[in-house]
């Protein structure tokens, strides 16, 4: 162990939509424990997976205020993938905590919304009402208190983000940085494929969820394509598959080592 990424702040992960902080399966992989080798304290947001994007900052208001009285620090370090990026925004400008957190990093997050999401919401409502109901419910089982998928789905639409980027303009003590990733082929993931050719048509390169024009967004932008012919899918994003790309070669290997990059870069400014 080494204290490379044992950074100023204490780090706080928010996952993405549909998902919760469970133990096993944990959202992150192997990305906690190859932080936590090199020296991070990290702590976890446990808001809910399909929560409104403003219900569950609230709630991470009272989860942020708990760590720096656990803890003692001023602030914390924000890594966010997906959804939970737009919760920091909004926890940051929105609900007075920007003096409380130093940074913000986004990860595949959709800072300008979805043209493929423009699209969906055109389809006959009852259709949308039936997948939230199912949606809904599932995720109730473990452990979402207010899980409202069609509120989500419209809040990723271009106009609904156009408009929560004017009502939450980046606040001037937070230190903002994203990272975008690309999938190299539809073959890249075979979960995303379908995904990523008809946001590829839309939109441009994407990580089979989001464009990388939409994730690209505060004071440093990162696009990654990963090793080869294989880019960086939306669930390698997070080491859905817990394990590397490539045992060896060029370019980025593992995820793990992106994040550990991440945060050292943090440590460096002081963070």
């Amino acid at each position: 162990m080494d204290d490379r990424c044992k950074t100023r702040y204490p780090i706080l992960l928010l996952h993405g939509a549909g998902f919760r902080d469970l133990k096993r399966p944990l959202y992150w992989g192997r990305i906690p424990g190859a932080l936590e080798a090199h020296g991070a304290a990290l702590y976890y947001g446990q808001q809910d997976g399909w929560g409104k994007v403003t219900e569950n900052a609230r709630f991470l208001k009272r989860r942020l205020l708990d760590i720096l009285a656990e803890t003692g620090a001023e602030k914390v370090n924000i890594i966010a993938h997906s959804k939970g990026g737009l919760e920091a925004r909004v926890l940051a400008s929105g609900l007075g905590m920007g003096d409380k957190i130093a940074s913000i990093t986004t990860v595949g997050t959709p800072h300008r919304g979805s043209r493929v999401i423009d699209r969906l919401l055109e389809a006959p409502r009852p259709l949308f009402s039936l997948a939230a109901l199912a949606v809904n419910n599932w995720i109730r089982l473990i452990g979402d208190r207010k899980p409202d998928f069609l509120a989500v789905c419209q809040g990723f639409s271009t106009a609904a983000m156009a408009a929560f980027n004017r009502a939450y303009p980046d606040h001037p003590q937070v230190l903002y940085q994203s990272y975008a990733c690309v999938m190299a082929a539809p073959w890249s993931d075979i979960y995303l494929g379908t995904a990523n050719l008809i946001i590829q048509w839309l939109e441009g390169d994407n990580d089979g969820l989001v464009s990388a024009s939409s994730a690209q967004w505060g004071q440093a932008s990162h696009v990654l394509h990963g090793p080869g012919g294989r880019g960086i899918s939306h669930l390698d994003e997070v080491d859905f598959r817990r394990r590397p790309f490539k045992q060896r070669g060029k370019g980025i290997l593992d995820i793990c080592d992106v994040y550990v990059d991440m945060v050292r870069e943090l440590k460096a400014r002081g963070l």
